[in-house]
């Protein structure tokens, strides 16, 4: 009974109560508040932004309460959530899904910064680090705290958020931002990302993605490489075509609006939508384009006439209607371009990792490393790059970052489009299938054909150069080094006559050379290893 009370008094105190959930949770409440913060600021973000063209606004359409709530659905839109527009001239609601995709980088840098915060505790590093879990949850309940009261206090504009995008879309985002997050303060391991993929792919498949020492494998760096030269291209083709429909440009700028607070409103806006219009161009150069409208497809073979739409800057670069010609058919040159880099990157990848190092010409050992790897002529264990990377195993690392570089594509082009209305806006921007099977069919044969002519070139063995020996007294290079080497040697010589020999008034130095015999620098000396090296001076 002694046992028993004070037992019962620890249990029905709450402060005791309170300390017991820190200690199994240490951290959490600071999770808590870091995620909620991210959340503040990004808003704080966009209401400044909102309330900042609202109040240089000539004729503003409604009070500071509007600003706001179009500030909170901007905030919304930002990361990927589908909004219903609700004051259309028909009466009925629009959808509105097109999210710029630059807006995405504020709450997924936000959230980052927050949930690696969270994880190293603030307290310096000699402390240790927060459970990753800990972290990972606090930030993500955080975040997602603030961001209900946010899409419900939007609800009441004329921006409304469709609930079912709304809470999938904010979530993702949370939880993928944040989970990566806590894995830079970790220290980028490899291990959760290992056992992800292994959930999915083989072992031998798995390598080509994750490589064993954590970096991403050859088929991921390819495949990186290949969707940078994809929306590159696409960029490089929204800037030719703006440039070649410069006049439809600076008109649609300057009809859409009036007055300096409009123009920076739509400037701003066409920024954040250059990489939505980037994406359309990579689509556009592998082939299925986008839709302007359910029935109005823009594809290099050509162009249907799109519905009614307002004069937009960035839609003016559109190419015009009608069938394409070879101007238009020239923009297959990005994904050909893409599929060679793809190639090149994974046959430089076969040859470059595990080739052995030249073998030295002194007979020594590879000297030891002093930051513990092993030492630039030692064999690696395992298997050698010659038995793993054969010409099957390259084609198949071809083709898997052919596979990952249009999923990457196919994911970009769903996020980059999406309806803008209903009927024949229901359709807007490129089809995400349609773009990531056009992309596969461009990079898988190209990337494989180059991967192995790269592999070839590379690993070709190259002409053995003609053997070198040593120079010395028996192996002579030509008559002067002879004559040298030979004097060096003591002992009667059958070239050099004792009368006929430099000194031959028999005088020497005490080594037993010749005293008029000038000292050797030459290479019979230098290629001597230092243990056979002559001690003593050799000159007079």
């Amino acid at each position: 009974m002694a046992d028993v009370t004070p037992m019962t008094a620890r249990r029905s105190t709450p402060a005791a109560l309170l300390a017991r959930v820190r200690d199994r949770s240490p951290g959490l409440p600071s999770a808590l508040l870091g995620g909620a913060l991210a959340a503040v600021l990004g808003l704080a973000v966009f209401t400044a932004l909102v309330m900042l063209l609202w109040i240089s606004s000539p004729y503003p359409d409604s009070g500071p309460g509007g600003a706001l709530h179009v500030a909170a659905a901007l905030w919304l839109l930002a990361h990927g959530a589908e909004l219903v527009r609700t004051d259309t001239l028909s009466g009925v609601p629009a959808p509105m899904g097109v999210s710029p995709l630059l807006l995405l980088v504020l709450p997924v840098w936000l959230l980052r910064r927050a949930a690696r915060d969270a994880a190293d505790g603030g307290a310096g590093d000699e402390a240790p680090l927060v459970p990753g879990r800990t972290a990972w949850t606090g930030v993500v309940l955080g975040y997602l705290a603030v961001g209900a009261p946010a899409a419900l206090h939007a609800a009441g504009g004329g921006l409304r958020p469709a609930w079912v995008w709304t809470g999938v879309c904010v979530t993702l985002v949370a939880v993928a931002a944040a989970g990566a997050g806590v894995w830079t303060a970790y220290g980028r391991p490899s291990g959760p990302l290992e056992r992800v993929l292994g959930a999915v792919l083989p072992r031998g498949v798995r390598h080509l993605v994750l490589g064993p020492d954590g970096r991403p494998g050859a088929a991921a760096r390819a495949a990186a490489a290949g969707a940078v030269v994809l929306t590159g291209g696409g960029t490089l083709l929204l800037a030719v075509s703006l440039g070649g429909h410069g006049g439809e440009t600076r008109g649609a700028f300057l009809r859409l609006t009036e007055g300096w607070s409009g123009w920076l409103a739509v400037l701003l806006l066409c920024v954040t939508l250059v990489p939505n219009a980037a994406v359309w161009a990579a689509a556009y150069a592998v082939g299925p384009g986008f839709f302007l409208g359910t029935d109005a497809p823009v594809t290099p073979l050509g162009s249907a006439p799109a519905p009614p739409l307002p004069p937009f800057p960035l839609l003016a670069a559109v190419p015009d209607t009608g069938a394409g010609t070879a101007v238009n058919w020239a923009a297959g040159a990005v994904p050909l371009t893409a599929g060679l880099v793809v190639g090149y990157f994974v046959g430089r990848g076969t040859t470059t990792h595990g080739r052995a190092p030249a073998a030295r010409t002194d007979g020594r050992a590879p000297a030891a490393r002093t930051d513990g790897r092993a030492p630039a002529g030692a064999r690696p264990r395992g298997r050698t790059s010659a038995e793993v990377w054969t010409r099957g195993r390259t084609a198949g690392a071809a083709a898997l970052a052919g596979v990952l570089c249009a999923a990457l594509l196919a994911l970009l082009a769903a996020l980059a489009g999406g309806p803008l209305g209903v009927a024949a806006l229901s359709r807007f921007g490129p089809v995400w299938w349609q773009v990531g099977a056009a992309t596969l069919a461009w990079l898988g044969p190209t990337a494989i054909a180059t991967s192995l002519a790269v592999r070839a070139w590379r690993g070709r063995a190259p002409a053995d150069p003609p053997a070198e020996r040593l120079p010395g007294p028996r192996a002579p290079r030509d008559r002067p080094l002879a004559r040298r080497s030979r004097a060096l040697v003591p002992g009667p010589h059958r070239w050099f006559p004792r009368s006929r020999q430099p000194g031959g008034d028999g005088r020497k130095t005490p080594d037993g050379l010749p005293r008029d015999l000038p000292p050797d620098p030459g290479p019979t000396a230098a290629a001597l290893r230092p243990e056979e090296a002559p001690s003593g001076d050799s000159g007079g």
